[in-house]
């Protein structure tokens, strides 16, 4: 949680029973104070609602609110809240942020995926925001799941991800109420008691100094108003100078002439305190994407060394300014509460061009560690050894597991980085670079299939560019993108329409690949739509662009794809003409699979034409090309369809011995009873002919 570092409302005791030494910051897993609220809220949860006291079953999730500004220890409030309950849910904890550390709000639909993948449930990359959070509702219908909703902007965000369900309990933390949400259990935060915001500023001095002079620590707290945030910043002063009292810091405080918030202003005091090049890149940590950092990061926006850029962060975890994230890499988060005035201090201090210039230096840096975590998959090319030999050794991953953990533990912080790169407008150039080195990167370690939510956001995003800059060929490449994943996850409408778009931004760039690409697959389309005659039109529309251009292979493998929507609307002659023509054309390239491939197909039309004698002559000449390739599998199916031509044909031993041979090619694969048809995936269904036929 963005806010946590300095959101700690209390302190939570380690497993182990021990207090941290003191001078250092209190970790995540310490808690203390907010015992009233902790008791209100566990007793809400018990309290019977509206609906109940009316006699009707409560038909949601009840929800609890916990309201305050960030740095008043909402969001550690909520995680004792939900530590303390959670055995009472036994189908888990799920939790989500629903805004961005810059104030964006997080769109429900990227909000519903995350929610899903913890759920193990698969979010069709494309899906509409209604449609992922009803796929959301549906999974924790039978569940019994607590989901901590942290810092809400509004009820429409919550709304839309309500369990339909009692069993389950929302934990919201927002800056307000919840208007519009039915019996919202509210807890407004204040400052920490008095009690309690000592024994955090304990938690960094000591007890010594807090003892000896109590009124100046009861004056500190007081000056703090008893907000972690400040008390942590003003803890981690004080730890920072062992020979300094508590007088001195509150000295300080009253004598700041500046008016602000007491978290401003104690915020000031720490950093004023910072060497130069410290305090620069400090404030340059409010450029780090979705309020991420690490050494890279913070070295590429400050342009120093990997090495001292890690030196500052932990400095700046120690006097409580980020906070150090639990990972096997060293990464560090930006409090939410502290976004805002580091913004202001890098807009003041820093000139825009400056601050232009640290954001390309991060993207440029993103970008060749991108390269790098692809390059070490592919140590069996010599440009990529060489690529990666030529990069500098913090750039270098040791080996493919380590980018791989690398990719995931900084995906959310890679994703950002295309966001905010393209929603900039300035640096189109870097962001094009940025999302085809991210592409390339997960396609490598995850894969396209896996990748494919995160994928389409980014296509989206090179659209967006491709759009505003004018590039008619990344529009194409873009929407044919785009549109190959409505197709797999069943919008073929939508993916008609952006195949069509991509025609046009493929007939603009003056791209013969993008059009023929983009010819084909309307043709696809059709043909899943079940207009076969335009599907046919339009692969022969694709096909006298390869022709027109000797492109022989594509020109090959598109007379297969003519050939199968006639075949899917019953035209057999034409379809027989078309794989013939698929046939020579293998023969000619020199495809010998392709040609055993395409004289099975053949051998399935005459069948279906009512051509048994030629079927057997053409089946027997694709399985010697089947061996002659080495495609076992196919030479399987084609015994099997040789076996039931010849049963039809009156010779059941013939057809006997070939089944026998297709069992003895796959073993226990293939069930004895299986016929031709079933084997083979890619089977038509088998429609009357035409009269033209």
């Amino acid at each position: 949680m963005a806010d946590q570092a300095v959101d700690n409302g209390g302190t939570k005791v380690s497993a182990k029973g021990q207090r941290p030494a003191a001078g250092s910051a209190p970790t995540v897993g310490q808690f203390l104070g907010r015992t009233r609220e902790l008791k209100e809220l566990r007793a809400d949860i018990e309290r019977a609602g509206l609906d109940t006291l009316s006699g009707r079953k409560a038909p949601r999730a009840r929800v609890l609110l916990i309201a305050g500004k960030p740095g008043w220890g909402r969001t550690a409030l909520a995680e004792e809240l939900v530590r303390q309950v959670a055995e009472s849910y036994p189908d888990g904890v799920l939790r989500a942020r629903l805004t961005e550390p810059d104030g964006t709000r997080v769109p429900t639909e990227r909000t519903a995926r995350e929610l899903l993948s913890a759920l193990q449930r698969p979010a069709p990359p494309g899906a509409a925001a209604d449609d992922l959070s009803e796929a959301v509702r549906e999974a924790l219908a039978p569940r019994r799941v607590l989901l901590l909703l942290d810092d809400a902007a509004d009820a429409e965000q919550v709304d839309a991800l309500l369990p339909d369900t009692p069993q389950c309990l929302v934990v919201a933390v927002s800056g307000g109420p919840l208007t519009g949400i039915a019996d919202v259990r509210p807890c407004t935060l204040g400052g920490l008691d008095t009690k309690s915001a000592l024994e955090l500023l304990d938690r960094f001095t000591g007890s010594v100094r807090i003892t000896v002079d109590p009124l100046a620590a009861e004056g500190l707290v007081e000056l703090c108003a008893g907000q972690p945030a400040a008390l942590m910043l003003a803890g981690g002063w004080l730890a920072a100078r062992p020979q300094s009292a508590v007088a001195d810091l509150t000295k300080h405080l009253r004598s700041d002439g500046e008016e602000g918030s007491p978290l401003a202003r104690v915020f000031r005091l720490s950093y004023a305190s910072l060497p130069s090049t410290a305090a620069r890149i400090l404030r340059l940590l409010s450029l780090a994407p979705a309020g991420l950092v690490d050494p890279h990061t913070a070295s590429a926006l400050a342009g120093c060394s990997v090495s001292t850029a890690h030196t500052a962060l932990d400095d700046f975890a120690a006097l409580g300014l980020i906070r150090s994230v639990e990972s096997p890499l060293p990464q560090y988060e930006v409090p939410g509460c502290l976004q805002p005035l580091l913004r202001v201090l890098a807009e003041t201090h820093d000139r825009p061009a400056e601050l232009q210039l640290a954001r390309a230096r991060m993207l440029e840096r993103t970008v060749r560690l991108l390269v790098s975590c692809r390059a070490i998959t592919e140590t069996d090319s010599s440009p990529a050894r060489e690529k990666l030999a030529g990069m500098p050794r913090a750039l270098r991953f040791p080996n493919p597991a380590a980018a791989a953990d690398w990719l995931r533990i900084r995906q959310p912080a890679l994703l950002a980085s295309a966001r905010l790169a393209v929603a900039d407008g300035e640096l189109d150039t870097l962001a094009r670079r940025l999302m085809a080195a991210l592409v390339r990167a997960m396609v490598a370690h995850v894969g396209t299939r896996a990748a494919a939510p995160e994928l389409y956001g980014i296509h989206r995003l090179v659209l967006d560019v491709a759009e505003r800059r004018n590039l008619p060929r990344e529009k194409a490449a873009a929407l044919l993108n785009l549109a190959d994943l409505d197709a797999q996850t069943g919008r073929t409408s939508e993916a008609l329409a952006r195949y069509r778009a991509a025609l046009d931004a493929g007939r603009e760039a003056h791209d013969p690949y993008a059009t023929g690409r983009a010819m084909e697959s309307v043709g696809g389309a059709h043909q899943e739509l079940g207009d076969y005659d335009r599907a046919a039109d339009w692969y022969g529309r694709a096909l006298a662009q390869r022709l027109a251009r000797d492109e022989r292979v594509d020109a090959a493998r598109l007379y297969g794809r003519i050939a199968t929507a006639h075949t899917y609307a019953g035209r057999y002659g034409e379809a027989l003409r078309n794989w013939r023509a698929a046939v020579s054309g293998h023969r000619k390239n020199g495809d010998v699979a392709a040609q055993a491939r395409a004289l099975s197909e053949l051998a399935r039309v005459q069948e279906y034409a009512g051509r048994p004698e030629e079927s057997l002559r053409t089946c027997q000449e694709a399985v010697e090309w089947a061996r002659r390739a080495d495609e076992v599998r196919l030479q399987a199916a084609l015994q099997l369809r040789l076996a039931d031509t010849l049963e039809r044909l009156g010779d059941p031993a013939a057809a006997r011995l070939h089944r026998g041979a297709a069992e003895r090619m796959l073993g226990d694969e293939l069930p004895k009873t299986a016929t031709a048809r079933e084997q083979d995936a890619n089977t038509y269904e088998i429609r009357s002919a035409s009269a033209e036929d």
